[in-house]
C-alpha cells in the first residue's frame, strides 16, 4: 500500500523522477532503478567520492530547470532523473511523472551533510534546529505543489525501511512504476555497509 500517493496516474508514458532532501538516499534508488531496467538520465559529470562511492547519477543540465531549460524531459520519458526537491515545481506540465520521494529521519540526514562538509572543510552557517524547521516547511510546500497538479503522482519510500527490509518495500515501487522490474538486481544494490549515519 502506498504511504502516501497524491494526482493520479495516468496509462502513459511518463517520466520517473527521483527526489527528496539531500543525503536520504535518491542515489542509492537511482541506482536501483537502472539495475532493475530503467536507463537513468545523467551525465557522469560529479564522479563518485567518499560520500557517494557508488555515483550521484546526476544530470547537470537538471540544475537549470528554475532557468527555463527543460527541452531535455521529452528525452526523459521512459527514463529515470534526479531533480532535487527545491526544483520539482519547474517541471514542465506538458509530461507526465511519478516522484519516488525519498525520505530519511532528519537527524541522520544531517548527520550526513554534516559528514560531508566536513570532509569538505566546509561548514554549513545553520543550526540543526534552523534546518530541521526549514526541511519541515519545505516539504509541507512540495507535498501541497504536488497535490495540486493533474500530471503528477508521488511515492514515499522509507530509506531507513528499504535498508532494513528492501524486499518489502519493493513491490509497492514496482506497483507504482507499472513495470515489469528485475527486483532482486535492485535489492542487490543495497548496501547496508553504507548505512553510516544512523539515528540513535
Amino acid at each position: 500500500m502506498f504511504k502516501k500517493l497524491f494526482g493520479r496516474k495516468k496509462e502513459q508514458p511518463f517520466v520517473t523522477v527521483v527526489s527528496g532532501l539531500p543525503r536520504s538516499g535518491t542515489s542509492m534508488m537511482m541506482k536501483m532503478l537502472e539495475a532493475g531496467g530503467i536507463d537513468p538520465i545523467q551525465d557522469g559529470i560529479r564522479t563518485p567520492d567518499s560520500d557517494n562511492p557508488k555515483g550521484y547519477y546526476e544530470y547537470e543540465r537538471v540544475k537549470q530547470l528554475d532557468k527555463g531549460d527543460t527541452a531535455w524531459v521529452a528525452d526523459a520519458q521512459g527514463k529515470s532523473v534526479k531533480v532535487i526537491s527545491a526544483l520539482l515545481r519547474y517541471l514542465p506540465a506538458d509530461y507526465e511523472y511519478r516522484i519516488l520521494f525519498m525520505r530519511r529521519d532528519l537527524d541522520e540526514i544531517l548527520a550526513s551533510q554534516a559528514k560531508m562538509l566536513d570532509n569538505r572543510q566546509k561548514e554549513s552557517g545553520v543550526s540543526d534546529d534552523e534546518l530541521k524547521s526549514l526541511y519541515r516547511k519545505h516539504l509541507q510546500q512540495v507535498y501541497g505543489w504536488v497535490n495540486q497538479q493533474p500530471n503528477v503522482t508521488l511515492l514515499d519510500v522509507n530509506y531507513n525501511d528499504l535498508l532494513s527490509n528492501v524486499m518489502g518495500q519493493l513491490p509497492q515501487i514496482v506497483q507504482f512504476l507499472g513495470s515489469t522490474l528485475d527486483t532482486e538486481a535492485m535489492a542487490n544494490v543495497v548496501d547496508p555497509n553504507l548505512y553510516r549515519n544512523r539515528a540513535t
